[in-house]
């Protein structure tokens, strides 16, 4: 390792210490660094490196390598590309995961650091091809591919490159289009939109219109005309020619090899971790996937030579393209690796990390580099997670046999371990009238028929409320922090009430503890909050004690509070609290720790020794977002990394886990029958990732169904409520929400300004003529489709007008009401053209609240089962009147200077920050306990007035970089830094 240190590249001086991505382009067989800008563009003759840093709850840096590969790069470029990954690995202590990508077949976890996607551009260093966006626009034809990551491949501009199956793009000079193949994937066609914006923010400067055309649907808009033009007129299109690109490598039962000098043989026996030795490298052939596993006592040649044998396998093998090649260092393994295994025992999993950290400590010192958060873990300080709504209504049942019974108020927070509850929480919430958390509770004790029982009873309260409630299981000693605060107190006591328990001990002969008012028992005083508040009866022995608690000790009728010398005077009152829970009215007797009477002990069997070690709480660790599917009758896990809010489609089950928590969230489109088996799929999950994550197999588990996301599942998002109240499937989404609730919508004018009175009073008098005139008729498409809206009858007008209302509600924070779909053939385009011949007055309003500042253009994207076209059928026919008053007097009334964007999520920049002149202050004069009044700032965002070097050192990241962290991750940086 210290020659390597020795040796080092100058270009990978100082790397890995900061958070984010950094690039090297290989120019001259040398790595050179990309500047920031650049970041995206890859140039299909070139070889590129990235690293990946990312920065565990705990403080510890993590490392993702890869080296892309053009497809026109040449051999030599992309060796060099190779060797230079393992050397960087080996400044970094050797621990990094490395990954090859290969043009075209790059890995999820790759392209998720680019989203929406990377288009690879002609050309590269040795040609001398720079900068081919400055040169005269070409049209181009895209097939885009990928429901969560899109892999976006230019084709030949040819109606022969159409097909059935796929989402295309053509991107023209003045407009883009999007062509939906008839049997092509809805979440395709909801990612190809996010291209979309993207190709128009970056190569249109947000000036372009945008169409969508169906393919099969041959109507008379201009929109699929001027699309076919492009193909020399319209004419049928043929079936999907099978390509290289499109061959996927079967998965095959996973097959272990050693690599020794070169040489690769198989590893005879059964698939276990125990054959992997620390001294040795190993390949594991997947099919799909070859993985290089590298023991941590290997030296770099070694290494260096592993991942050469590993790209010679795969050339021997005759593996096509896209057979991605992993490498790992032992301790680091994947989960993707490890889920090849039955299982994967714990092992020094820590030990390794620690060593790893000491590693790249002392390089880095050698080196003359900084050492920041690398020698150590940073501590976590405690913090109080999001929480349900205080205030509520609490509901709980114990129970027993085949029923369960309501405990009446003065009981709600016993639990006896021998018992199973149901507890139901009503609250109200900001955004919805009512929500519901509802969760059974098992006691450690507790017998499987009542645990039965619970679960089923649970399910027909929760289908009774129509599938709302957040629904969860939790076991004794697991109970998360938003079910303790909803109690105060909480007290988990021993034995058990049920007749099945009772039943249980008397078949055992064993004698029954359970707590009475008259019995002996000492309680622990577990918590210091409202979040951890849970208070536990342990056995009455002095052994139980300890120096840094509290503890409640009833003896008959006498009652003693025990504080340690070390205990919070948060723990002192929670245990008096706890003490008049159980023992209402009861006098106290306070025993602080060396002043006990002799009463105390004779109570606990004389005095004896005790501890006095604080408890240590568990490892934090960084959430994960998982899919589930069963592939040929298996259970598979895929994760979704960098995951953001977008990746929860609607069709599917995915699976959140936390390692605190573990959550299955149901997409409103997602079969019944597998919404029915959610907790199924979630036991599935906890099995495999009980025995290769080592999750505790009693983790609290919760039924998340969409659009009942509560606060405590959200916050390791950045969420937007607008998008969590958008109906329909994946593309309708992404529709109305590019389209419709969140964006501007622009004319064809191509951005120019439009908004003042005139064109307002242009389009409310469109409006009076669609509702007024039904027996002129015009030969231009848009009169026709505004006079066949007047020639509808009352029930289309108002479904019209209500669609106007809810277009203006929209653009003033209104959340939209989503009716039942339409009935009638034409009726989704008379209420699309409703919308549209308001879009003008529209544009000028929603420009000055889209969050990124480029509003969208929309040449009628909307189809009639597009969710704002849908909200008309949510008006009456009776309210017709009143709606034609109230658009009018909206429309006049409506002035640019009422937009703002101070609500949505995250928040980038102030207007003074857009302007360039953006405050400044110190660090000392920002902190919340600094006592310093720093007036005229936003309090929420203390951060954002640091200067970017201050921000630097405090941070370790660029200001970019930190807000593109989840809101979780930003709030948990501010609260460590004193700046929340």
């Amino acid at each position: 390792m210290s020659s390597s240190a020795k040796v080092l590249d100058p270009a990978f001086q100082g790397v890995g210490q900061r958070v984010g991505t950094e690039i090297w382009r290989i120019e001259n067989f040398q790595p050179v660094p990309l500047p920031k800008s650049d970041h995206g563009k890859f140039y299909m003759g070139d070889s590129y490196i990235i690293l990946q840093t990312t920065q565990g709850k705990g403080g510890t840096y993590f490392y993702d390598l890869h080296f892309w590969i053009g497809k026109d790069t040449s051999q030599d470029e992309a060796g060099t590309a190779a060797i230079k990954t393992v050397e960087l690995d080996a400044a970094l202590g050797g621990r990094a995961v490395q990954h090859r990508e290969i043009q075209g077949h790059e890995s999820d976890k790759f392209l998720s650091y680019f989203k929406p996607c990377i288009i690879p551009l002609a050309g590269g260093v040795v040609s001398g091809f720079t900068k081919p966006e400055e040169e005269e626009f070409e049209t181009r034809l895209y097939v885009c591919k990928g429901k969560r990551v899109v892999r976006l491949r230019q084709i030949p501009f040819a109606r022969s490159s159409l097909n059935h199956d796929d989402v295309f793009i053509v991107d023209t000079e003045n407009k883009i289009f999007q062509f939906n193949g008839a049997n092509s994937n809805i979440q395709e066609r909801a990612k190809s939109l996010e291209v979309i914006q993207f190709l128009k923010e970056k190569y249109h400067k947000g000036k372009c219109d945008v169409a969508i055309v169906d393919d099969g649907k041959l109507d008379t808009e201009s929109d699929s005309g001027e699309f076919w033009v492009l193909f020399g007129g319209f004419a049928p299109i043929g079936k999907k020619v099978i390509s290289e690109d499109d061959v996927i490598p079967e998965s095959i039962p996973a097959q272990l090899y050693s690599i020794a000098n070169g040489e690769v043989t198989p590893v005879e026996g059964e698939l276990s971790k125990s054959l992997l030795e620390n001294n040795k490298c190993y390949l594991l052939d997947c099919g799909a996937e070859i993985f290089v596993w590298v023991g941590r006592v290997t030296q770099v040649e070694e290494r260096k030579a592993a991942c050469q044998a590993a790209e010679e396998f795969v050339a021997s093998q005759n593996r096509p393209k896209s057979t991605r090649i992993t490498r790992i260092i032992q301790g680091y393994e994947t989960h993707s690796f490890k889920s090849n295994f039955d299982s994967w025992p714990s092992g020094s999993a820590n030990t390794n990390a620690e060593e790893g950290r000491g590693k790249v400590a002392a390089l880095l010192k050698q080196q003359g580099m900084g050492v920041k958060g690398m020698a150590k873990s940073t501590p976590v300080n405690e913090e109080i997670p999001p929480l349900l709504e205080g205030g509520g209504k609490i509901e709980v049942w114990r129970i027993s046999g085949d029923a369960k019974t309501a405990l009446p108020k003065e009981e709600i927070g016993k639990f006896y371990s021998g018992d199973c509850y149901i507890v139901l929480y009503t609250y109200h919430t900001g955004e919805r009238k009512e929500d519901f958390f509802l969760c059974c509770w098992f006691g450690k004790d507790s017998i499987e028929e009542d645990q039965t029982t619970a679960t089923r009873l649970a399910n027909t309260m929760c289908t009774s409320l129509k599938g709302r409630p957040v629904q969860g299981r939790i076991f004794e000693g697991k109970e998360p922090p938003q079910f303790v605060a909803i109690f105060q107190p909480m007290v988990v006591l021993k034995g058990g009430l049920s007749s099945g328990y009772k039943k249980l001990l008397a078949d055992k002969g064993a004698s029954d503890e359970t707590y009475t008012a008259e019995c002996i028992a000492l309680i622990r005083i577990c918590g210091t909050s409202v979040h951890n508040n849970k208070s536990l009866q342990v056995d009455a022995v002095p052994a139980s004690l300890n120096s840094a608690e509290s503890f409640v000790l009833q003896s008959g009728s006498t009652v003693f509070i025990w504080h340690g010398n070390q205990c919070s005077f948060e723990q002192q009152q929670l245990a008096a609290k706890v003490a008049e829970f159980l023992r209402p009215g009861v006098t106290l007797k306070h025993a602080k720790e060396g002043t006990e009477s002799s009463a105390f002990w004779s109570a606990l069997g004389g005095k004896q020794a005790y501890t006095s070690k604080k408890v240590v709480n568990e490892v934090v660790r960084d959430p994960h977002l998982f899919t589930i599917s069963f592939y040929k009758g298996k259970f598979k896990v895929e994760e979704v990394y960098n995951f953001s809010q977008d990746d929860l489609l609607t069709e599917d089950i995915l699976v959140l886990d936390t390692h605190a928590e573990v959550f299955i969230w149901v997409g409103h489109s997602v079969d019944p029958k597998e919404k029915q088996n959610a907790f199924e799929i979630g036991q599935k999950y906890l099995d495999m990732a009980a025995s290769l994550e080592g999750l505790s197999p009693h983790v609290p588990v919760y039924k998340v169904t969409e659009g009942n996301e509560p606060c405590f599942f959200t916050t390791y998002f950045s969420w937007d409520h607008a998008k969590a109240v958008v109906q329909g499937n994946s593309f309708q989404k992404k529709v109305a929400i590019l389209f419709g609730i969140g964006h501007a919508v622009e004319d064809k004018s191509n951005g120019s300004s439009l908004g003042g009175p005139r064109q307002r009073a242009e389009a409310l008098a469109a409006l009076n003529n669609a509702f007024s005139s039904s027996s002129e008729k015009s030969s231009s498409m848009t009169q026709d489709r505004l006079n066949g809206l007047s020639q509808g009858g009352p029930r289309q007008r108002a479904e019209a007008l209500a669609a106007l209302n809810s277009a203006f509600n929209s653009s003033s924070g209104t959340k939209p009401v989503t009716p039942p779909k339409a009935s009638g053939k034409g009726q989704g385009s008379q209420r699309a053209a409703a919308v549209a011949a308001l879009s003008q007055v529209l544009t000028a309003e929603k420009k000055k609240v889209s969050p990124d500042g480029s509003p969208v253009a929309s040449s009628s994207p909307l189809n009639e089962n597009s969710p704002t076209v849908l909200a008309a059928e949510a008006k009456s026919e009776s309210s017709e009147v009143e709606e034609v008053a109230e658009a009018k007097e909206t429309t006049e009334e409506l002035a640019p200077e009422t937009a703002s964007n101070e609500d949505m999520e995250p928040k980038q920049e102030t207007e003074e920050e857009s302007n360039g002149s953006q405050r400044t202050f110190t660090y000392e004069q920002l902190k919340t306990r600094s006592g310093i009044d720093v007036a005229g700032i936003d309090l929420k965002r203390r951060e954002a007035y640091l200067s970017e070097e201050d921000f630097n050192t405090i941070f370790g990241m660029e200001k970019d970089a930190f807000y593109k962290l989840p809101r979780w991750k930003q709030d948990m940086l501010k609260k460590k830094f004193e700046l929340f």
